[in-house]
């Protein structure tokens, strides 16, 4: 069968319904009217320059009969109310969708709460009202909270919640006397606040049964923690876990069948997709509303949980053809997906239009991008509406596909994109939730995971065992025998340092690149133990998140395990901690602590040999390291940059901002130890947060100033990028980053030429930068010269 169809509509519900289509072999052309700047997405679907208003309809039928289209899709709910499907069954043709006089339960509230009162369907108290004063006055005579809603259609926004009696009247006022909806106030519903969790509900059905899609939940409000205004929508995640098989069953039982029957009894059979709004209250399921259409952004959300051999078109064209039964629908198991909405700045209120959109291809697997407020001009795709475009991104668990989608929120560039970050924020805190008899598990604390992770990792662990440490973990804590290092321990200081990698993990996290933080954990501690002369002997390392994925610690760890062996420590342990609720989906922090061993005369610095004259060199950086991402990130966000855009810097054409930025800080450790024992070396600065400038005086003492010639060491351009890109002041970037330089020693004259062959023996890049001078009056402890001309 070779079936041509027509999408009406040009929102994400739309690029959706085609992207599906599109996978039907039974589909040879789809026609989308009007489109927008992402429905057309391949040589099987084309837009067309009609639009989907009511003066629309006769160029659409006029359409349909010369193209050969056998199913007409309408999305939207307007032209539904308007009665689009009576125009093509004049004609003949196949229309999923109701007709005008079943599209009333979504274009009249009044009408949809009076049939679900006549049938018996669960929902909340309610009167309806024309008149103005009749509806305030109810309001005062009711002692619970109330809904405010405009009974016709609203754009998804003619809903007010207020929290006391003044607001509630204002809500009125502002409905039926200020209009703000328009006709679709004329009238309004008065019903009772429900308090629980909603649940969206899109139920296929030919007018006799129904089958209903995974349930998704969505996020009205504008603001993280379900704040502020109310919007069409700014995400949505399916299935909801809230939706038990007990509950759904109840729901079909009590709300969706007899909402069907109801209908056809009434003598408007349902034929299209039903979607119903559920409010589980603590006494049940109760109806909402009724949507006679998709939702959005539901639909790009429980689309992809179809299984690949469910064949959507002829699903659409069976409902159509009232015989849903000869169909097969399946649902992929064990699957979620979540979407993030990306808006307009300024939405639900004031926004700007014309905005150039970009999306860094290639996706990541199981991640979709689907277009709404968007349209193209002079050959570009930019933004056209409120709600613009959405990621959504499906997987095994709910934790990654929320972390998924937000991966392809970061592949999306526009001017002024606005998201929320807290997506599926109720799925987490209801696993969270601890009550009566509730397991540990349930609590979202798995330690049959943690057991897992302690077993994946373990062999690499063991491969940092070094003498004095075995490395083998899964006790209660890491012992280390000094003398079996070599240590004499009455001649021997310990030396400790802690530290953690800081919002480095945030692109980490974007990225879904783990390892490397690992390695700067170990860098940020070893490095700092150096510079105190000390070898560094074993580590422990701490990750919290807030809902443990093992292929994450996992990966995590094992660069933890390759900075220990780079830098010849022993990983002897550490914590895995799972705190639901402490952290957001997809988000972890970590620190780590590092013990090493000096003999007492080879401790650094050693400021009483240090004098006018003494050479300070320069080791060469392997990028930013760990320190100025706050900075980093605000000057991509600002510049308008994505971490998947490649690198302006680098040459080669496949290297991305995110992978140039997270190459991992450089651990200087067994390139300096040999030269730290034949006391080669007075004083080593380790090159982290306050550059050159405030960190080389920490290791010199108050008479003597370092005085640094730019001139003598190659500035990377990833430096200079950013100087440019953020237009930061020279003295700032020289008190933020590394420019190029991880490490600075300072060597007596006569030694410079034994410590640089021993430094460029062990690969080391080294520069002479500079050279002690006196220090007098208010003399900075570091002086940096031409510098001028950094960028």
């Amino acid at each position: 069968m070779s079936l041509n169809i027509l999408v009406v509509g040009n929102g994400g519900r739309e690029h959706a319904l085609v992207w599906r289509l599109a996978q039907s072999a039974s589909v040879a052309k789809i026609y989308v009217a009007p489109g927008n700047g992402g429905t057309q997405l391949s040589s099987k679907v084309e837009n067309i320059a009609i639009g989907s208003s009511q003066a629309d309809f006769p160029a659409l039928v006029k359409f349909a009969t010369t193209h050969d289209i056998g199913l007409v899709v309408p999305g939207p709910e307007q032209p539904l109310v308007e009665g689009i499907t009576g125009h093509f069954a004049k004609v003949g043709i196949p229309v999923f969708g109701p007709s005008a006089k079943a599209a009333v339960m979504e274009g009249s509230k009044t009408f949809s709460k009076d049939f679900m009162k006549k049938h018996g369907i669960p929902t909340a108290a309610f009167q309806n009202f024309t008149d103005y004063e009749q509806a305030k006055n109810y309001v005062a005579s009711v002692p619970h909270n109330v809904v405010i809603k405009a009974s016709g259609i609203a754009a998804g926004k003619g809903v007010l919640i207020p929290l006391t009696k003044e607001e509630a009247y204002a809500a009125l006022k502002e409905i039926m006397i200020d209009r703000a909806f328009g006709s679709a106030g004329d009238e309004v519903v008065v019903e009772e606040f429900l308090e629980g969790d909603e649940l969206s509900i899109l139920s296929f059905s030919d007018g006799y049964t129904q089958i209903d899609l995974p349930p998704a939940q969505d996020h009205k409000r504008i603001g993280n923690g379900d704040s502020g205004l109310n919007t069409g929508g700014m995400g949505a995640y399916a299935p909801a876990p809230l939706a038990t098989p007990q509950l759904i069953q109840e729901i079909r039982d009590s709300i969706l069948q007899p909402t069907i029957d109801g209908m056809r009894r009434d003598g408007f059979p349902f034929v299209g997709v039903l979607f119903t709004g559920i409010m589980v209250t603590k006494t049940g399921p109760k109806c909402l509303e009724y949507n006679v259409r998709f939702g959005d952004p539901e639909t790009q959300t429980v689309l992809p949980l179809l299984s690949d051999d469910t064949d959507f078109a002829q699903v659409l064209l069976a409902c159509a053809e009232h015989r849903l039964d000869s169909v097969t629908l399946k649902i992929t198991p064990n699957k979620f997906a979540t979407t993030v909405v990306m808006a307009a700045g300024g939405y639900p209120e004031a926004y700007t239009k014309g905005d150039e959109i970009t999306v860094k291809l290639p996706l990541p697997k199981d991640t979709y991008i689907f277009h709404a407020g968007t349209t193209t001009k002079d050959g570009k795709v930019v933004t056209a509406g409120g709600r613009v475009i959405a990621a959504t991104a499906t997987a095994a668990t709910l934790e990654e596909a929320v972390r998924k989608a937000y991966v392809g929120v970061e592949h999306v560039s526009f001017a002024g994109k606005y998201n929320r970050t807290d997506i599926a924020h109720r799925a987490f805190r209801d696993a969270a939730t601890v009550s009566t008899g509730i397991t540990y598990a349930e609590a979202g604390v798995s330690v049959d995971n943690g057991n897992l992770l302690v077993e994946q990792i373990k062999q690499k662990v063991k491969s940092t065992a070094r003498p004095g440490a075995d490395s083998d973990i899964g006790g209660f804590g890491g012992v280390f025998d000094l003398k079996a290092a070599g240590y004499q321990t009455d001649e021997t200081l310990l030396v400790a340092a802690t530290d953690g990698v800081g919002t480095k993990l945030r692109i980490a996290q974007i990225m879904n690149i783990h390892d490397t933080v690992g390695i700067d954990l170990v860098a940020m501690n070893v490095n700092d133990l150096v510079v105190q002369g000390a070898e560094p002997l074993l580590f422990l390392d701490y990750f919290a998140t807030g809902k443990l994925d093992i292929e994450v610690a996992a990966s995590f760890v094992k660069g933890v395990a390759d900075g220990c062996i780079q830098a010849g420590c022993a990983l002897v342990g550490g914590e895995t901690s799972e705190m639901p609720g402490m952290y957001e989906v997809g988000h972890y922090d970590t620190n780590g602590t590092a013990v090493g061993a000096v003999n007492k005369n080879q401790i650094l610095p050693k400021m009483e040999s240090m004098a006018v004259g003494d050479v300070v060199l320069g080791l060469k950086s392997n990028g930013i390291h760990s320190n100025g991402y706050s900075l980093v990130r605000k000057i991509i966000e600002k510049s308008g940059a994505s971490y998947f855009d490649k690198a302006p810097w680098v040459e080669d054409d496949t290297t991305t901002i995110g992978q140039e930025v997270l190459i991992p800080t450089r651990i200087y450790v067994k390139q300096l130890l040999k030269s730290l024992k034949a006391n080669l070396i007075t004083g080593l600065a380790h090159i982290t947060g306050g550059g050159l400038v405030e960190n080389i005086p920490r290791a010199l003492p108050k008479h003597l100033s370092a005085r640094i010639d730019m001139n003598t060491f190659v500035v990377p351009e990833i430096f200079k990028w950013f100087g440019k890109a953020g237009g930061v002041p020279v003295e700032d970037i020289l008190k933020t980053f590394n420019l190029g330089v991880g490490m600075v020693l300072i060597v007596k004259p006569e030694n410079v030429a034994e410590v640089i062959a021993n430094l460029t023996a062990e690969g080391e890049t080294v520069y002479t930068i500079g050279q002690l001078e006196a220090r007098e009056g208010e003399m900075p402890g570091c002086v940096v010269d031409n510098s001028e001309g950094l960028y």
